[in-house]
């Protein structure tokens, strides 16, 4: 007997077009407030400090900068403050009254927008609104073709721009390298600007060698912008600026630099980066409070000069290993430090940030992922606004590895849906579902229209993450994550483009030593 197929055929069609029309809406890119993670996921469910370590910490710091005080502030800095009510002592510190600390706080700047050349870029820092990114001035580049170190270059800052134009995960870019190609202090100036924003329209920020490259910087910036006017209007990058040398000392360049950057309209990151053990206390919650002095120190400087100014309190301190006095980034130690001081920031109301994410290892193996992992996801947990270093950094911010920023952008993925925590509605504590599957369903949720629905809005996939089966895995050639990140890394880098008009891009290197192609 033969068989009509003519009317099973077209069914099968009908039910393999069905399945891929949902697959094909399923692996279709969402919109923006049905991604799973997203910049600016509210965090804050870790808490590592008390209410009242936390108003014990505010009342040393405040005592800190009573009796204590900062000295070496240069001449402009002691005028503005000393205005405002500091009071400058026969030894030269600077010390700050309660009251006055208490002024500036009012008047300081909050919920901010650190603003990207692209608006849909901006990062909105209110609340616990967190955001992670590059930083870092690495000095070398860890080459994973030959496991080598090697000097960085401006072009190595110009592909770390365009890979993490391309990382949904990693939301800015602060210069993460120095270009050691470059023996000119301003051109290198210049051209880390430039290398940054030929390679990202995401918020950028930089630093300055020196107070006299400010003005020049500028006049690039402007030309980048449009105009001074529109620069204004939207900043797009902000100056890192490490205005102390802790302990408890203003750096005097680069507060002078500060100040040229408040008058030129840039947003500023107020950088502490005491070293506990070595250049700040040893004890964690002293640590802390010595960088929230140092800050407030500079909330009151800030503010002295422009009420308002918007600026990042930056609580970096870093940990020493007590047995050698060697950087540990990656350290428990290190995790705590950053998850009080954005405590600390929610305390002030301030936008903040501070360093998470950074690697002792030398390469990306099994230590580098866990002490990213770890404390970048008390970072995020801790509400933190800005985590700067938290991809890419190795042997304790001295190499800089592009293919770790690509495995970065997986563990910032889960790192932020750690953040995002678990939606419980009506919806998603309903028993129906339940009831379908267990009361004459299949007894199962596979290919359910519940699970169906949650697969890209619930849940995150790693791009290069493998969770094949050992006999997949085998099928497939038995895959390296490393040499995946390689591929991936060189993917990018070749389909990636230049984020600058290729007619402003002719102007700018008519007019400036441009170092990278």
């Amino acid at each position: 007997m033969t068989q009509d197929t003519s009317t099973c055929a077209p069914r099968r069609a009908a039910r393999a077009g069905g399945r891929n029309a949902r697959r094909a809406e399923r692996t279709a890119p969402l919109a923006e407030h049905l991604r799973p993670v997203r910049p600016g996921l509210p965090g804050g469910s870790y808490k590592p400090l008390t209410p009242e370590a936390q108003d014990q910490i505010h009342q040393a710091a405040l005592d800190a900068l009573e009796q204590i005080g900062l000295s070496q502030a240069p001449q402009s800095g002691i005028d503005a403050m000393t205005k405002a009510g500091a009071i400058l002592g026969d030894d030269g510190r600077l010390r700050f009254p309660r009251a006055l600390v208490e002024d500036m706080l009012a008047l300081a700047a909050r919920n901010i927008t650190l603003h990207g050349r692209d608006p849909k870029y901006d990062l909105h820092l209110s609340g616990t609104n967190v955001h992670f990114g590059t930083a870092g001035a690495a000095v070398h580049v860890v080459d994973l073709e030959t496991n080598t170190y090697r000097d960085s270059t401006t072009q190595d800052l110009f592909d770390a721009a365009r890979i993490t134009q391309n990382l949904d995960n990693v939301h800015f870019f602060q210069r993460a390298m120095v270009c050691r190609d470059i023996t000119d202090n301003l051109e290198m100036d210049l051209n880390t600007i430039y290398a940054a924003c030929s390679g990202t329209k995401k918020h950028v920020g930089t630093s300055f060698s020196d107070p006299s490259h400010v003005a020049p910087c500028m006049e690039m910036i402007h030309t980048i912008a449009g105009s001074d006017q529109v620069w204004r209007e939207r900043p797009f990058i902000s100056n890192s600026n490490c205005f102390v040398v802790p302990p408890m000392k203003f750096a005097e360049e680069s507060c002078v630099a500060m100040e040229q950057c408040i008058a030129a309209g840039m947003p500023v990151l107020l950088l502490s980066a005491g070293q506990a053990g070595a250049t700040a206390p040893a004890p964690i919650a002293l640590a802390i409070v010595q960088a929230v002095a140092e800050c407030l120190a500079g909330v009151v400087y800030v503010n002295s000069i422009k009420p308002g100014h918007p600026a990042i309190f930056g609580t970096w301190p870093f940990v020493s290993d007590l047995r050698t006095g060697a950087m540990s980034g990656g350290s428990a130690e290190q995790a705590l430090l950053t998850a009080g001081c954005a405590q600390m920031h929610q305390y002030y109301g301030l936008p903040g940030g501070a360093a998470a994410g950074i690697s002792d290892s030398k390469l990306p193996d099994m230590q580098a992922g866990w002490e990213q992992g770890i404390t970048n996801v008390m970072a995020g947990l801790s509400g933190l606004n800005m985590v700067y270093e938290s991809v890419g950094m190795h042997a304790s911010l001295l190499g800089f590895c592009l293919e770790s920023l690509v495995l970065g952008d997986d563990i910032l993925g889960q790192v932020l849906r750690t953040v995002r925590g678990i939606d419980v509605t009506p919806d998603s504590v309903s028993i129906e579902a339940m009831k379908q599957v267990c009361l004459g369903g299949p007894g199962h949720y596979l290919g359910s229209e519940q699970t169906l629905a949650l697969m890209q809005t619930e849940y995150i996939y790693p791009t290069l993450g493998n969770r094949m089966s050992p006999k997949e895995w085998v099928e497939a050639d038995r895959p390296i994550l490393i040499e995946k990140a390689i591929a991936r890394k060189n993917e990018i880098l070749d389909s990636a483009g230049r984020m600058i008009d290729p007619d402003l891009d002719d102007i700018i290197r008519k007019n400036y030593n441009i170092y990278f192609q």
